[in-house]
């Protein structure tokens, strides 16, 4: 069936839907030319349209035990080129059988770096894919539906989860967790308590974990001010390492501000160079929002910046134990450049 992309620019954009079933969200690109089933599976895009700007995507398949979740939270998926007949050892089935299975609208055939310039230059848009059959009427509605605020919610566990039998306990606050970042936490010593978002601090801290966690997730962190009021609980109490969303709702728990980048940093090839050394590491990163450093008080010590545009993308508090950075070190595009983030945060437990 032929289908439309509309962004609310007016801009359209033809391909063929996979299946006949239509889609609302945020629409963003990744840049990255391997890792469509990580970006598929990563809670942090729920409520988005996910426009891969790498034309061939299927084509080693799928292989679940790289799955960053239980199952897609993405709104949507717009490819170039969708293969179905895919080659890889490890290849378990094609991905357009592992869309259909969860229901996920994808249109494919479409031409996609035409859609990221369309966004680098205007900024992410409310987006919709539509059956090129539906009613003006109908596709207006659509598009009238507000977006999703309250992502983090779909995405948490709903009950407390036990992993690993390490030696530090680590409480991982589970914004939308990726699944290697639990196993590079086991990896390095950790067991894990891991608890729904919105767990009270008390809760947390009555475990005595030796530090805490918090994790990634989607959305705008200004949006869920009553997780943030739990992190201040947090601080000062136990070493805390962040990651992504985890970073921003620090920052905003610290006095911080937050805004919103023009079209966010989507991709497995982004350069970061950490300030202490001066050394230059190829991150991934998945993030609409960053935190600005100026509004940062006087004892939070930046250690990373991004050499795309210069925003923050990591920071300590050296007299509160916490460190956090903005980028994905478990997605390992280096592959192992970024882990010793987690070793450092066990040594941080160590010290405490």
């Amino acid at each position: 069936m032929k289908g439309i992309l509309l962004l609310e620019n007016g801009q359209k954009f033809y391909g063929t839907m996979l299946m006949d079933e239509p889609a609302v969200g945020e629409v963003v690109f990744n840049t990255g030319m391997t890792g469509y089933e990580e970006t598929f599976t990563d809670p942090s895009y729920a409520g988005q349209i996910i426009t891969m700007t790498y034309p061939l995507i299927g084509n080693y398949g799928v292989f679940h035990e790289i799955d960053q979740a239980d199952r897609p939270y993405a709104a949507g998926f717009v490819v170039s080129e969708l293969c179905d007949e895919p080659s890889n050892w490890q290849c378990e089935g094609t991905l357009a059988d592992f869309i259909r299975a969860h229901h996920i609208p994808c249109l494919y055939g479409v031409d996609t770096r035409a859609i990221t310039r369309a966004i680098r230059s205007h900024g992410v848009m409310k987006g919709v894919i539509v059956p090129e059959t539906m009613s003006e009427e109908d596709v207006q509605k659509l598009m009238a539906k507000p977006l999703e605020t309250q992502v983090v919610r779909q995405v948490t566990t709903k009950e407390i989860k036990h992993v690993g039998d390490g030696k530090y306990h680590v409480a991982v606050m589970d914004y939308g967790a990726k699944a290697n970042i639990l196993h590079d936490l086991v990896r390095n010593g950790c067991r894990l308590t891991i608890f729904p978002a919105e767990t009270k601090a008390e809760d947390v801290l009555a475990i005595n974990p030796d530090g805490i966690f918090l994790s990634n997730g989607p959305g705008d962190p200004r949006d869920i001010p009553y997780i943030t009021e739990e992190v201040k609980k947090l601080i000062g109490k136990k070493p805390i390492f962040g990651i992504c969303l985890g970073l921003q709702l620090l920052g905003l728990s610290l006095g911080g501000q937050c805004r919103k980048l023009t079209f966010g940093h989507r991709g497995s090839n982004h350069p970061v160079k950490d300030v202490r050394t001066n050394r230059v590491y190829i991150t991934s990163q998945n993030h609409g929002y960053v935190i600005d450093e100026a509004s940062l008080p006087d004892n939070v010590v930046v250690t990373h910046r991004n050499l795309h545009d210069n925003t923050l993308e990591g920071f300590e508090v050296p007299d509160k134990q916490i460190m956090c950075v903005q980028y994905h070190p478990e997605a390992s595009p280096g592959p192992t450049d970024n882990l010793y983030l987690f070793t450092q945060f066990v040594s941080m437990m160590e010290d405490k």
